[in-house]
Order: C-alpha cells, then structure tokens, then sequence
C-alpha cells in the first residue's frame, strides 16, 4: 500500500490494494488514510460488480439508500448509476455539496468507481472543511458556535432534478444540523453548510442569515482548501462528507461519463463547542 498526498491538506492516491479483497488490516490502513486525508483515490482497480461493490461499502458501514430510491425494488439496494451524456438535462453533482446533507443521518463515506470517461474533461474537486473552520476569525468562530442550519432535499430533488417520490405525500428528507461539526472519527471541528441543501440559519432574521451562509458558501469554496482529481479508467474515489464538499464538474458535454455510487449510513451530527471540544484532545490513531 502506498499512499502519495494531493496536497498538504486535502487527499491522497493510494497503489496497491485490491478493492474487493482486502484484509483486516489492509482496511484498517485504508480507513486511516481515509480519515487523515478526507479524501482517497484507489488507483489500478479492476471494474467492480455491483455485489463487490456494495461488499467494499459495508466495511465502512450500513449502506445508504438515496432519498429518490426508497421504497423502490433493488437487486442492490443503494446502488446508484451515476450517468451524465450528450441528451442529460443536468449533471449530478455539479455544484458544490456534502451528498444528502438534508437527511436525519447524513452519508459518511461516498464510495464512487466511474468506468466510462470522456476523452478529456470530467475532474472533480473536494474542498476540506476543516480547512474551511480552521481559517476563520476567531470572532466568526465564536459566532457560529451552536448555530444550526435548515437543510432541505425539495428544491434540488423536485425542481433541478425532478426525481419522482414513491409516495406523492412523503416529502424530501429536510434537517437541522449543527453549522460547525465535530467529526465522529477524527475530533476536529469541521463546517457543514452546501450550496445544495443549505437553505437557511436558524434563530437569525431571514436576511441576515442569507448573508451569512452566502459568505460562508464563498469561504468553503476557496482554491487554497481544494484538491482536484482527475479520473483514470475505473478509478474509485472515497470521500467522507461529514468534512468534505465535492463539484463534479460538467465540462465534457457531448461526450458521456459514467458509473456507480455507494454511499454509507452516517451518525447525526454532533456540535463543535469552542467551550467543550476545543481543549480535548484529537484522536491520533483509530480503529475499525
């Protein structure tokens, strides 16, 4: 297993591991590159099947089912087709988010192996959000401190994508989590608001609260947080949304990218307090 950084403060490829068969401690060396990286990209794998794939996903965790598949018969449940060609009205993905951020328990880990890519093109970024909370004012940190968003499925899922619901009277998944998040795995705060699901701040006068998200949706944009990878011939990338924005970016119209997505069953999010948490100390090694 070799594992080469992106950049100091976000990603990392990693050679040598066979996605769908790795031991014991071949997963736990993964994970732990997962969690110090935010972001990993398996290099040299061969194309998995959608068993495999789901397989690889549960060692993470239980699978997530996307909001737009429930109810619906699967032979694989929470297997997503993640394809955009020449007559897509939208491309999944193509503006910066955390994956389902709306729901009670938001994705863990998005797990994601594209088997057909256009001649050039196609890249997709991943912002950190612990850079993101790390550069603020210690004035904003203290601001934000226990201030929650509204985070909502309806407008992405019934007006940009216009996903049909099983159930015409059960509506999209909306939430309220906590603006500054403290990662389960690694301890440290992490900002988790998205152009996407972010609707709204909590308990702030309406605008007011849309001047703070649009400087906040500015600020966890920044180049200087940001790696971007571009994609080889099965390829699967592992990011971890609870500190992880991504914007797959759709830059390769005629032409067709594609593959399959498995996300993993998060916990809820929990609050950063700059009272509580900020004297703890941060976990240097975990286990899985």
């Amino acid at each position: 297993m070799k594992i080469e950084p992106l950049t100091p403060i976000i990603g990392a490829e990693i050679q040598g591991l066979d996605a769908a068969a790795l031991s014991s401690a071949e997963f736990d060396a993964l994970f732990q590159a997962f969690t110090d990286h935010s972001v990993i990209f398996l290099k040299g794998q061969r194309a998995l099947t959608a068993e495999e794939h789901s397989a690889f996903a549960q060692r993470f965790g239980p699978i997530h089912v996307h909001p737009a598949s429930r109810g619906r018969p699967a032979d694989i449940p929470g297997a997503m087709t993640m394809r955009t060609h020449e007559e897509s009205e939208v491309a999944a993905g193509n503006r910066w988010h955390s994956d389902v951020s709306c729901d009670e328990l938001p994705p863990q880990a998005s797990i994601l192996q594209l088997h057909d890519l256009p001649d050039n093109g196609g890249d997709t970024l991943f912002s950190s959000m612990y850079a993101a909370y790390d550069t603020l004012s210690e004035r904003m940190k203290r601001y934000l401190d226990g201030m929650t968003a509204f985070h909502s499925g309806e407008e992405p899922f019934s007006h940009l994508f216009k996903f049909q619901r099983q159930d015409g009277s059960q509506p999209w998944p909306e939430s309220h989590h906590p603006i500054v998040r403290k990662h389960a795995d690694s301890g440290r705060p992490a900002l988790f608001v998205d152009r996407e699901f972010t609707k709204s701040i909590d308990d702030l006068p309406k605008d007011e609260g849309r001047a703070l998200l649009q400087f906040l949706f500015s600020h966890l944009e920044r180049v200087d947080f940001q790696c971007r990878f571009r994609w080889q011939e099965n390829d699967i990338a592992i990011w971890d949304n609870r500190c992880v924005l991504h914007h797959a970016i759709w830059d390769y119209w005629p032409q067709e990218r594609s593959g399959r997505r498995m996300s993993v069953v998060g916990e809820q999010p929990a609050a950063w307090s700059l009272v509580a948490d900020c004297h703890q100390p941060v976990p240097t090694r975990l286990t899985r």
